[in-house]
C-alpha cells in the first residue's frame, strides 16, 4: 500500500479522461503535502488506469490523464 493510494483511488472513482488538480486539492485528498516521492510513486499510478501527463511547479498542479 503506498502513502498515495488515496489519490490514485480518488482518480479511478471519479472516472475521467483527464484531470487538473492543484497541490491544494491534492493536500485536501491526501492529507499531506506532495513532496519529491510522488515523482517515484507516480509510476503506480498506470495500475489504476491513469498518467501523470504534466507537473507544473510554476501554477503548482499536476494533470492526469487516462492512460
Amino acid at each position: 500500500m503506498s502513502k498515495y493510494d488515496p489519490l490514485w483511488n480518488y482518480l479511478k472513482k471519479s472516472n475521467k479522461d483527464n484531470y487538473k488538480l492543484s497541490y491544494g486539492e491534492i493536500k485536501d485528498i491526501l492529507g499531506f503535502d506532495i513532496d519529491h516521492s510522488f515523482l517515484t510513486y507516480k509510476k503506480e499510478l498506470k495500475e489504476y488506469g491513469y498518467e501523470v501527463s504534466k507537473v507544473s511547479m510554476k501554477e503548482k498542479v499536476i494533470i492526469f490523464n487516462r492512460a
